[in-house]
Protein backbone atom coordinates (compact mmCIF):
# COMPACT_ATOMS: atom_id res chain seq x y z
CA UNK A 1 0.00 0.00 0.00
CA UNK A 2 2.83 2.40 0.80
CA UNK A 3 4.42 1.80 -2.61
CA UNK A 4 1.08 2.51 -4.29
CA UNK A 5 0.81 5.84 -2.43
CA UNK A 6 4.37 6.71 -3.39
CA UNK A 7 3.64 5.86 -7.02
CA UNK A 8 0.45 7.88 -7.44
CA UNK A 9 0.53 10.63 -4.81
CA UNK A 10 4.29 11.08 -4.86
CA UNK A 11 4.32 11.29 -8.64
CA UNK A 12 1.51 13.84 -8.68
CA UNK A 13 3.17 16.02 -6.03
CA UNK A 14 6.49 15.92 -7.89
CA UNK A 15 4.76 16.96 -11.11
CA UNK A 16 2.90 19.80 -9.40
CA UNK A 17 6.18 21.00 -7.93
CA UNK A 18 7.78 20.82 -11.36
CA UNK A 19 5.30 23.35 -12.77
CA UNK A 20 4.69 25.34 -9.60
CA UNK A 21 6.95 28.12 -10.86
CA UNK A 22 5.52 28.10 -14.40
CA UNK A 23 2.48 30.10 -15.46
CA UNK A 24 -0.07 28.87 -18.02
CA UNK A 25 1.30 31.50 -20.39
CA UNK A 26 4.52 29.51 -20.57
CA UNK A 27 2.89 26.08 -20.57
CA UNK A 28 0.39 26.81 -23.36
CA UNK A 29 2.76 28.35 -25.96
CA UNK A 30 5.50 25.78 -25.32
CA UNK A 31 3.49 22.56 -25.18
CA UNK A 32 0.38 23.40 -27.22
CA UNK A 33 1.04 26.23 -29.66
CA UNK A 34 4.65 25.50 -30.65
CA UNK A 35 3.96 21.91 -31.83
CA UNK A 36 1.18 23.17 -34.12
CA UNK A 37 3.56 25.67 -35.72
CA UNK A 38 6.12 22.89 -36.09
CA UNK A 39 3.55 20.86 -38.02
CA UNK A 40 2.73 23.83 -40.26
CA UNK A 41 6.39 24.60 -40.89
CA UNK A 42 7.35 21.13 -42.10
CA UNK A 43 4.09 20.65 -44.00
CA UNK A 44 4.59 23.83 -46.03
CA UNK A 45 8.26 23.03 -46.60
CA UNK A 46 7.18 19.61 -47.83
CA UNK A 47 4.59 21.16 -50.14
CA UNK A 48 7.09 23.63 -51.63
CA UNK A 49 9.71 20.94 -52.18
CA UNK A 50 7.17 18.45 -53.52
CA UNK A 51 8.11 15.79 -50.99
CA UNK A 52 5.66 14.04 -48.69
CA UNK A 53 1.95 14.65 -48.15
CA UNK A 54 0.48 16.88 -45.47
CA UNK A 55 -0.72 13.77 -43.63
CA UNK A 56 2.88 12.52 -43.42
CA UNK A 57 4.01 15.68 -41.61
CA UNK A 58 0.90 16.12 -39.47
CA UNK A 59 1.07 12.64 -37.96
CA UNK A 60 4.86 12.51 -37.73
CA UNK A 61 5.25 15.86 -35.99
CA UNK A 62 2.19 15.39 -33.77
CA UNK A 63 3.60 12.15 -32.37
CA UNK A 64 7.13 13.59 -32.17
CA UNK A 65 5.87 16.65 -30.29
CA UNK A 66 5.27 14.41 -27.29
CA UNK A 67 9.05 14.37 -26.81
CA UNK A 68 8.99 17.98 -25.56
CA UNK A 69 7.09 17.32 -22.31
CA UNK A 70 8.55 13.82 -21.98
CA UNK A 71 12.19 14.82 -22.21
CA UNK A 72 11.99 18.13 -20.38
CA UNK A 73 9.57 17.20 -17.59
CA UNK A 74 10.90 13.72 -16.85
CA UNK A 75 14.52 14.88 -16.79
CA UNK A 76 13.75 17.89 -14.60
CA UNK A 77 11.65 15.75 -12.25
CA UNK A 78 15.01 14.31 -11.17
CA UNK A 79 17.45 17.11 -11.97
CA UNK A 80 15.19 19.70 -10.33
CA UNK A 81 15.56 17.96 -6.99
CA UNK A 82 19.30 18.35 -7.24
CA UNK A 83 19.16 22.00 -8.25
CA UNK A 84 16.79 22.80 -5.40
CA UNK A 85 19.01 20.94 -2.89
CA UNK A 86 16.22 18.52 -2.00
CA UNK A 87 17.62 15.40 -3.66
CA UNK A 88 19.31 14.24 -0.48
CA UNK A 89 16.02 14.41 1.42
CA UNK A 90 14.32 12.37 -1.30
CA UNK A 91 16.99 9.68 -1.41
CA UNK A 92 17.27 9.16 2.35
CA UNK A 93 13.62 8.17 2.54
CA UNK A 94 12.88 4.44 2.95
CA UNK A 95 10.55 4.54 -0.05
CA UNK A 96 11.36 2.13 -2.82
CA UNK A 97 13.08 3.70 -5.79
CA UNK A 98 11.03 1.97 -8.52
CA UNK A 99 7.58 3.34 -7.56
CA UNK A 100 9.17 6.67 -6.60
CA UNK A 101 10.67 7.37 -10.02
CA UNK A 102 8.10 5.55 -12.15
CA UNK A 103 5.35 7.46 -10.35
CA UNK A 104 6.93 10.68 -11.56
CA UNK A 105 6.67 9.42 -15.13
CA UNK A 106 2.91 8.81 -14.97
CA UNK A 107 1.72 12.46 -15.10
CA UNK A 108 4.45 13.24 -17.64
CA UNK A 109 3.11 10.53 -19.95
CA UNK A 110 -0.47 11.78 -19.50
CA UNK A 111 0.56 15.35 -20.27
CA UNK A 112 2.59 14.35 -23.34
CA UNK A 113 -0.26 12.18 -24.63
CA UNK A 114 -2.80 15.00 -24.32
CA UNK A 115 -0.46 17.53 -25.98
CA UNK A 116 0.29 15.15 -28.85
CA UNK A 117 -3.38 14.47 -29.55
CA UNK A 118 -4.10 18.20 -29.37
CA UNK A 119 -1.40 18.83 -31.97
CA UNK A 120 -2.77 16.06 -34.18
CA UNK A 121 -6.32 17.42 -34.00
CA UNK A 122 -5.48 21.11 -34.49
CA UNK A 123 -2.73 20.56 -37.07
CA UNK A 124 -4.92 18.17 -39.06
CA UNK A 125 -7.84 20.62 -38.95
CA UNK A 126 -5.73 23.54 -40.17
CA UNK A 127 -4.25 21.53 -43.05
CA UNK A 128 -7.39 19.63 -43.94
CA UNK A 129 -5.99 16.26 -42.91
CA UNK A 130 -8.81 14.11 -41.62
CA UNK A 131 -8.50 10.89 -39.66
CA UNK A 132 -11.35 8.43 -39.84
CA UNK A 133 -13.38 8.35 -36.63
CA UNK A 134 -12.71 4.65 -36.19
CA UNK A 135 -8.95 5.22 -36.36
CA UNK A 136 -8.74 7.71 -33.50
CA UNK A 137 -8.83 5.11 -30.73
CA UNK A 138 -5.98 2.91 -32.09
CA UNK A 139 -3.96 5.98 -33.06
CA UNK A 140 -4.41 7.35 -29.53
CA UNK A 141 -3.21 4.04 -28.11
CA UNK A 142 -0.12 4.13 -30.32
CA UNK A 143 0.63 7.71 -29.26
CA UNK A 144 0.35 6.62 -25.62
CA UNK A 145 2.88 3.83 -26.18
CA UNK A 146 5.21 6.34 -27.85
CA UNK A 147 4.92 8.63 -24.84
CA UNK A 148 5.82 5.72 -22.57
CA UNK A 149 8.98 4.90 -24.50
CA UNK A 150 10.04 8.54 -24.76
CA UNK A 151 9.54 9.06 -21.03
CA UNK A 152 11.59 5.93 -20.42
CA UNK A 153 14.43 7.44 -22.44
CA UNK A 154 14.10 10.64 -20.40
CA UNK A 155 14.37 8.56 -17.24
CA UNK A 156 17.76 7.36 -18.47
CA UNK A 157 18.77 10.95 -19.22
CA UNK A 158 17.56 11.96 -15.77
CA UNK A 159 20.05 9.54 -14.25
CA UNK A 160 22.81 11.60 -15.81
CA UNK A 161 21.42 14.62 -13.97
CA UNK A 162 22.97 13.23 -10.80
CA UNK A 163 26.40 13.92 -12.27
CA UNK A 164 26.02 16.55 -15.01
CA UNK A 165 25.75 20.26 -14.31
CA UNK A 166 23.50 21.07 -17.27
CA UNK A 167 20.86 18.67 -18.57
CA UNK A 168 19.00 21.20 -20.73
CA UNK A 169 21.59 20.93 -23.49
CA UNK A 170 21.36 17.16 -23.41
CA UNK A 171 17.56 17.14 -23.69
CA UNK A 172 17.65 19.70 -26.53
CA UNK A 173 20.13 17.58 -28.48
CA UNK A 174 17.99 14.50 -27.92
CA UNK A 175 14.91 16.40 -29.12
CA UNK A 176 16.74 17.41 -32.30
CA UNK A 177 17.83 13.83 -32.94
CA UNK A 178 14.27 12.57 -32.57
CA UNK A 179 13.03 15.35 -34.86
CA UNK A 180 15.25 14.16 -37.70
CA UNK A 181 15.92 10.48 -37.11
CA UNK A 182 12.55 9.18 -35.87
CA UNK A 183 10.95 9.44 -39.30
CA UNK A 184 8.74 12.36 -38.33
CA UNK A 185 9.96 14.53 -41.21
CA UNK A 186 12.49 12.42 -43.12
CA UNK A 187 11.49 8.93 -44.30
CA UNK A 188 13.75 6.29 -42.83
CA UNK A 189 14.47 5.03 -46.35
CA UNK A 190 16.01 8.42 -47.17
CA UNK A 191 18.43 8.29 -44.22
CA UNK A 192 21.92 6.79 -44.44
CA UNK A 193 21.88 3.11 -43.55
CA UNK A 194 23.76 3.62 -40.28
CA UNK A 195 21.38 6.38 -39.21
CA UNK A 196 18.32 4.32 -40.09
CA UNK A 197 19.75 1.49 -37.99
CA UNK A 198 20.04 3.87 -35.02
CA UNK A 199 16.45 4.99 -35.55
CA UNK A 200 15.26 1.44 -34.92
CA UNK A 201 16.51 1.76 -31.33
CA UNK A 202 15.07 5.21 -30.65
CA UNK A 203 11.66 5.99 -29.11
CA UNK A 204 8.81 7.23 -31.32
CA UNK A 205 10.20 5.74 -34.55
CA UNK A 206 7.89 2.73 -34.49
CA UNK A 207 5.01 4.70 -32.94
CA UNK A 208 5.10 7.20 -35.82
CA UNK A 209 5.13 4.43 -38.40
CA UNK A 210 2.26 2.62 -36.68
CA UNK A 211 0.18 5.81 -36.37
CA UNK A 212 0.58 6.48 -40.11
CA UNK A 213 -0.55 2.96 -40.94
CA UNK A 214 -3.63 3.19 -38.74
CA UNK A 215 -4.53 6.68 -39.97
CA UNK A 216 -4.38 5.34 -43.54
CA UNK A 217 -7.03 2.76 -42.67
CA UNK A 218 -4.90 -0.28 -41.86
CA UNK A 219 -6.07 -2.70 -39.21
CA UNK A 220 -4.41 -2.79 -35.83
CA UNK A 221 -3.01 -6.24 -36.62
CA UNK A 222 -0.77 -4.72 -39.29
CA UNK A 223 0.61 -2.20 -36.81
CA UNK A 224 0.86 -4.62 -33.87
CA UNK A 225 4.48 -5.51 -34.62
CA UNK A 226 5.51 -1.85 -34.59
CA UNK A 227 3.61 -1.21 -31.37
CA UNK A 228 5.27 -4.24 -29.79
CA UNK A 229 8.72 -2.93 -30.68
CA UNK A 230 7.85 0.43 -29.16
CA UNK A 231 6.75 -1.28 -25.96
CA UNK A 232 9.97 -3.27 -25.84
CA UNK A 233 11.93 -0.04 -26.14
CA UNK A 234 9.89 1.41 -23.27
CA UNK A 235 10.71 -1.58 -21.07
CA UNK A 236 14.37 -1.53 -22.09
CA UNK A 237 14.91 2.18 -21.47
CA UNK A 238 13.04 1.98 -18.17
CA UNK A 239 15.30 -0.82 -17.00
CA UNK A 240 18.40 1.06 -18.08
CA UNK A 241 17.16 4.24 -16.41
CA UNK A 242 16.40 2.61 -13.06
CA UNK A 243 19.74 0.79 -13.01
CA UNK A 244 21.56 3.98 -13.97
CA UNK A 245 19.77 5.92 -11.23
CA UNK A 246 20.78 3.32 -8.67
CA UNK A 247 24.39 3.37 -9.83
CA UNK A 248 24.59 7.17 -9.91
CA UNK A 249 23.04 7.36 -6.45
CA UNK A 250 25.71 5.04 -5.04
CA UNK A 251 28.48 6.94 -6.82
CA UNK A 252 27.16 10.28 -5.59
CA UNK A 253 27.08 9.05 -2.02
CA UNK A 254 30.58 7.61 -2.34
CA UNK A 255 32.11 10.78 -3.80
CA UNK A 256 29.94 13.29 -1.91
CA UNK A 257 28.56 14.80 -5.12
CA UNK A 258 24.88 14.25 -4.44
CA UNK A 259 23.93 17.92 -4.42
CA UNK A 260 26.92 19.47 -6.13
CA UNK A 261 25.46 21.53 -8.93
Amino acid sequence: MRSVRVFFIGGLLAYRALFSWLSPWIFIPTLLVLPVFQILLFAFVGRHAGLESDEFYVIGNAVQSSSTPCLAAMTMAIAGERYERTLGVVLVTPARRVPMFLGRALPVVANAWACSLFSLLVGGTLLGVGIHAGAWLPVSLVVLVGCLSCSALALSLGALALRLRDTSTLTNITYGVLLIVSGANVPLAALPAWLAAIAEWLPLTHAIAAARLLAAGASFDRAAGLVGRELLLAVGYTTVGLLALRYQEMQSRRHATLEVA
